[in-house]
């Protein structure tokens, strides 16, 4: 029988752009920066979004060496991405309203040749859940409760 996880998240919009999200027992401020008019009191979905992919591809490559006893002395991943504004603020609909594509540096500090590296962080991404979601259609259904 297959192991599954479900994740579930509630966003409650509490004042302006600022939604408050509770996961178990904790819980996430996200804003918008004051220039877009936010209170900056939290990272913006985006940034969450980037945030997300960083963490799972991190925890991802720990379990992976773990499993191939592989020692990472250190692990810095930065995701970077550009994306139209237009679109988001109703100006346009010609261009699609997330990110034309997604960069990931690693430095990777492990006992590997480049090869070595390149082919783990390969397979590191291969089992990334968040990796997966963003780089596959995933389903999204909206339903008014």
């Amino acid at each position: 029988m297959a192991m599954t996880k479900q994740v579930k998240v509630t966003a409650k919009l509490v004042d302006k752009f600022r939604v408050e999200c509770q996961i178990d027992k904790h819980k996430l401020i996200i804003d918008q920066p004051v220039q877009m008019g936010g209170t900056d009191m939290g990272p913006t979905p985006l940034q969450y979004m980037h945030a997300s992919l960083a963490g799972c591809l991190a925890a991802t490559a720990r379990i992976t060496a773990m499993q191939k006893k592989i020692d990472i002395k250190n692990l810095e991943v930065t995701v970077d991405g550009e994306l139209d504004l237009e679109v988001i603020m109703g100006k346009s609909q010609s261009v699609r309203a997330g990110f034309n594509g997604l960069t990931l540096s690693v430095k990777l500090d492990a006992e590997l040749t480049a090869e070595q590296k390149a082919e783990f962080l390969k397979e590191v991404e291969r089992r990334c859940p968040v990796s997966d979601n963003i780089a596959n259609v995933t389903p999204v259904t909206i339903r008014i409760v």
